[in-house]
């Protein structure tokens, strides 16, 4: 788990977000964390292979279709797909996973640890980004 002062770092460094599991409900956890995301100045791709677009925008069906540099793949999948996520994400060359209240897997976060790979789990980045950058 990253301290409050390498989140921080993270969050300040990052320009672009792949939002996986965006939905196009604007009752949805994940759309309204893509919106705060959105208005603090972040470069949001939504990643949903089951939607063609959110609000007009291009939503993309993996994070390989995402069209530049992936800073943060913020996950809204149940723990048991997190593992599939993060492999994905580093194949792609993304510089941080950050999984959502309640995504969780111990087995990856040893993986992540030996890799040197940052990854947040069970935290909701609009929460620790209005805590520690705002």
């Amino acid at each position: 788990m990253l301290t409050d002062t390498q989140m921080r770092e993270l969050l300040t460094r990052s320009k672009v977000i792949a939002v996986v599991g965006h939905s196009d409900n604007p009752g949805r956890t994940s759309y309204q964390i893509a919106q705060y995301l959105k208005r603090v100045g972040y470069k949001v791709y939504p990643v949903n292979p089951t939607l063609s677009e959110i609000d007009g925008e291009k939503c993309y069906p993996d994070l390989a279709s995402v069209p530049e540099p992936i800073d943060i793949v913020n996950v809204f999948r149940r723990s048991e797909h997190l593992a599939g996520v993060f492999d994905e994400a580093v194949e792609v060359g993304a510089k941080s996973v950050w999984a959502q209240l309640g995504v969780v897997d111990i087995l990856l976060e040893a993986k992540a640890e030996d890799m040197g790979y940052p990854l947040v789990m069970d935290s909701c980045i609009k929460v620790v980004h209005a805590r520690l950058v705002r």
